[in-house]
């Protein structure tokens, strides 16, 4: 059997690397809220100016990536991020945090599309092992983040974060200096959104249906621990809980892949969101470990598809795989996050637990889309240059 190619295990671990401190703000917002005197509306909006900067901002970057060198962004992106957000403990106004925020943000919006595009190019067919473990380092990395920072963080104070940057920076510079030579895409082709007018509709549908996840994968991480520390579990539990969540979620995004190289992608995208949806509703139900366990089924199903939408939208549109990688990641992820106020609202209305089971029903209603959507799953692709790395076309049968 074909192993993967080398390159795309050092992007999973890079893409480790962005996701873990890409995920500090949360755990340190305790304690960043008594130290900078944030209302929960600052804190809010603080999250917002990341999440922004970290999301929307990859539909340009991932313009760039079509066009310029991808290794500049796969290495300074990482780089970036790990350093700036490292210094979220010693920003000394909110005004301060936002600018670490965002910069940090612009770090990691430069990576991923950039990441994604040099995967699709080597995954050649195994895209869904190859897209699958790219996105399963990133998952795992956000999800172990909170439990280390939040030790570190209590123990040592906020102003020993930027200390944080040493394993980051250790990590990131042997991927570096492991990263093979990566040619430029060839621009003799057009690239960005121009190419990609024949397939905005099947596109458009696989966007709605990554927004639908993301608004149900985001409320249930948001506001799962609030439920539980509101019926008197410790907000250590709490957590616990919810990076068992976090971490089921990044392998089932590791066996959706593979999934998908089988069954084909519209198949494993329509079981996904059916199957996850009972034991989302069913977990505002329940209790201890029971809940953990249903939480994490849930999570496992849902985020599944997070790596199959990247590939079937890479599939349908054979063409500019940095900006069609930036719409299913970046700007999709970011659409959902900006909905979540809303989910708020909802939840101050009428509860959490409703609010739960109510976001539970989004991904049935996402299945929608997946009909009109092309089937087949084999992808066909001109054999690759010497490099490894220059552009390929890919055509889809369907």
């Amino acid at each position: 059997m074909k192993r993967l190619h080398p390159t795309i295990l050092l992007m999973a671990a890079a893409h480790f690397m962005v996701d873990a401190y890409g995920n500090l703000y949360a755990p340190l917002l305790p304690l960043l809220i008594d130290h900078l005197h944030l209302s929960l509306t600052a804190a809010g909006t603080l999250a917002m100016c990341y999440q922004i900067s970290a999301s929307i901002s990859q539909l340009g970057w991932g313009h760039l990536a079509d066009r310029w060198h991808s290794r500049a962004l796969v290495v300074a992106g990482p780089f970036t991020t790990v350093v700036i957000l490292s210094l979220i403990g010693v920003a000394g106004s909110p005004v301060m945090l936002a600018i670490v925020l965002m910069v940090g943000g612009l770090g990691s919006a430069a990576f991923h599309p950039a990441g994604a595009a040099i995967v699709h190019r080597l995954s050649h067919g195994k895209r869904g092992l190859g897209m699958a473990t790219y996105i399963t380092g990133g998952s795992i990395g956000m999800s172990l983040a909170p439990m280390i920072v939040a030790p570190f963080a209590e123990r040592y104070g906020l102003h020993a974060t930027p200390w944080l940057a040493l394993p980051g920076l250790v990590v990131l510079a042997l991927v570096a200096n492991q990263l093979e030579p990566i040619a430029a895409p060839k621009t003799r082709s057009p690239v960005g959104f121009r190419v990609l007018k024949p397939y905005a509709f099947p596109l458009t549908l696989l966007y709605l249906i990554v927004v639908a996840r993301t608004i149900t994968s985001l409320s249930f991480a948001t506001f799962v621990p609030v439920m539980l520390v509101r019926q008197g579990v410790s907000v250590g539990a709490a957590g616990v809980v919810i990076a068992i969540y976090l971490l089921a979620s990044g392998v089932g995004g590791f066996i959706g892949g593979p999934a998908a190289d089988r069954l084909g992608p519209k198949r494993v995208i329509a079981l996904s969101l059916v199957v996850s949806a009972p034991f989302l509703a069913a977990a505002p139900m329940l209790s201890g470990w029971w809940l953990a366990l249903d939480l994490a089924l849930g999570g496992l199903f849902l985020q599944s598809t997070l790596p199959v939408n990247i590939i079937f939208a890479q599939t349908i549109a054979p063409v500019s795989a940095g900006t069609v990688s930036s719409l299913m990641m970046g700007v999709a992820w970011g659409t959902g996050g900006l909905c979540i106020p809303f989910v708020g609202m909802l939840a101050d209305a009428v509860g959490i637990p409703y609010t739960l089971i109510t976001m539970a029903g989004v991904p049935l209603v996402a299945t929608i889309c997946i009909w009109p959507l092309p089937d087949g799953k084999e992808v066909h692709v001109r054999a690759p240059s010497t490099t490894g790395l220059t552009h390929a076309g890919v055509e889809p049968t369907i």
